[in-house]
Order: structure tokens, then C-alpha cells, then sequence
């Protein structure tokens, strides 16, 4: 009598898919890892891959999100003096960045942005509405949308300078004297004026 339910092997199969998707969006960017590609490295049928995800778009998304529990961080962030809070938000974004498995997953993510609109289009909704959105949102500063887009604008570049270009001395810079670098901007841009500056100026 046939068995029904999950074929034996189908979570590691599934996970393979998604190691080998990872590694490829994190090296050719979304418009250039394929299907087949991932397929091969995983040791799997391209059909499976279709079976398991079923477009290029969903591997995508699986492969690519968010691979930390931000409500379990944002604590982190928040908890202490109000003008450190940039710096702690720059310690928790680094220590992500430097774990081996989520470096594959943020990685995918940047090159796949910057070659693809669509994934961009993802990117950015998956950024503004789980990353940063609620940072910002628990910080309670005015003009909300603005704040999360300068956070992150300094991120992504930090990311792209330090982790995909590997630019020096910013790629190897220790990382606490790079959070002493871009804590205080990144408390400005969360809770300080990012406005034109009010009052009289000096001589008029």
C-alpha cells in the first residue's frame, strides 16, 4: 500500500535548492543565476526546482529574505542612551553581515537589486517594511518614511563598500571603530533634525 504525504529526502532536497539559489543570486545577481544553474549545483532536475518554488521570482523571495528575526534584534537597538542608538543599530546590522549563512542571503539580495528592477522592487519592500520600518517606527521620530530611507541609504552602501566591492580600508576596518564612524549618523538620520536648519542665520 502507497504511503501518503512528504517524500522522503523533500526538506533536504528543498534546502539544497535553496543553498545552491543563494550562492548563485549572491554571486550573478538576480537576472543572472538560472534555474538550471541552481539545479545543477543543488544536484536536483530543473523541474524540482519549478516543483518546489515554482518561478524564478518565488526562489527569489525563499532564497532572499530577511535572514534574521528583526523583532528579536530590535531590543538591542533600542534599549540605552538615545544618542548611541545609531551605533547600536550599526553593531546588530555588522554582526548580521558577518555571519557566513546570512552574508549568502543579504548578498543575493544586493547584486540581485542592482541588476534587476524587479528584485529591486522586492528588495526595497522587504527593507522598508520588515528591516527598517519597525526601527523607525519604535523610535517615534517625525517624517517616518524619510528616516528609514537615509538609514537605509547609509546601510546599503556600507554593504556594497565594505562587503561587495571590498573597498579599503572600509573592508577590513575593525568593526568597532567603523560603528564609531556611522553610529552618529545613523542616530541623526533615526531620531535628530534631518530638516533645513531653523532660525536667523549669522549676519542677516
Amino acid at each position: 500500500m502507497a504511503r501518503s504525504g512528504r517524500r522522503p529526502g523533500a526538506s533536504g532536497t528543498r534546502d539544497r535548492i535553496l543553498a545552491a539559489a543563494r550562492e548563485a543570486f549572491g554571486v550573478a545577481g538576480f537576472d543572472g543565476a538560472t534555474i538550471r544553474a541552481i539545479a545543477g549545483a543543488a544536484g536536483v532536475d530543473p523541474a524540482l526546482v519549478h516543483h518546489y518554488f515554482g518561478t524564478k521570482e518565488r526562489l527569489f523571495i525563499a532564497a532572499t529574505h530577511l535572514p534574521v528575526d528583526v523583532t528579536a534584534l530590535l531590543p538591542r537597538v533600542l534599549d540605552g542612551p538615545a544618542d548611541r542608538i545609531g551605533h547600536r543599530l550599526a553593531i546588530v546590522f555588522l554582526e548580521v553581515w558577518d555571519e557566513p549563512r546570512a552574508r549568502a542571503s543579504l548578498l543575493g539580495m544586493l547584486r540581485s537589486a542592482a541588476s534587476d528592477e524587479h528584485a529591486a522592487a522586492m528588495t526595497r519592500a522587504l527593507i522598508l517594511s520588515e528591516a527598517l520600518g519597525p526601527v523607525v517606527a519604535a523610535v517615534g521620530a517625525p517624517d517616518a518614511a524619510m528616516r528609514a530611507t537615509l538609514v537605509g541609504s547609509q546601510l546599503a552602501g556600507l554593504a556594497m563598500i565594505r562587503y561587495v566591492i571590498g573597498v579599503e580600508p572600509l573592508a577590513s576596518m575593525d568593526p568597532a571603530v567603523l560603528v564609531e564612524a556611522i553610529g552618529p549618523t545613523l542616530s541623526r538620520y533615526l531620531a535628530g533634525p534631518i530638516g533645513p536648519a531653523t532660525g536667523t542665520a549669522a549676519g542677516t
